[in-house]
């Protein structure tokens, strides 16, 4: 019986350890729904300042567009998302690169066309200056 407690204890020290994110995990966090709140709002500065330079943005048909084109669909309006939720995210982080898959479903008005899309989506994120900004982005329709 005394054994009891300690194995309730390993179990829970191991259980709270696998669910934690490390610091550089929270930041990336952060950074995503930073992304996701520029790609609803349509804000150009919150648009600018979270991409990339270098940024290669992957659409679902095919379509990529560099930080200019990005930027420019969203703020401009062509590409509208009303909505987005984020589900099932995993974030690995190595170095100053990190790693981020999520599904995302999202309402959207492009052209002024009410539409829903449901996705798979890869992110690629690099550390500059000492923030995060979006490298590049690849979207996978989910059959």
């Amino acid at each position: 019986m005394r054994k009891l407690p300690l194995l309730i204890l390993i179990f829970m020290t191991t259980m709270t350890s696998a669910f934690a994110q490390t610091k550089a995990e929270k930041e990336v966090s952060i950074a995503v729904e930073k992304l996701r709140d520029a790609m609803v709002s349509g804000n150009r500065a919150d648009l600018e300042s979270i991409a990339s330079t270098h940024l290669s943005y992957g659409h679902s048909g095919g379509k990529i567009e560099d930080k200019a084109a990005f930027v420019e669909s969203i703020a401009g309006g062509s590409s509208d998302f009303v909505k987005i939720d984020l589900a099932d995210q995993t974030i690995q982080v190595t170095g100053n690169t990190a790693i981020v898959r999520h599904k995302l479903s999202a309402d959207t008005n492009d052209g002024g066309k009410p539409g829903h899309v449901n996705l798979h989506i890869l992110l690629v994120f690099v550390k500059n200056s000492g923030n995060w900004e979006l490298l590049a982005r690849q979207a996978v329709k989910i059959l």
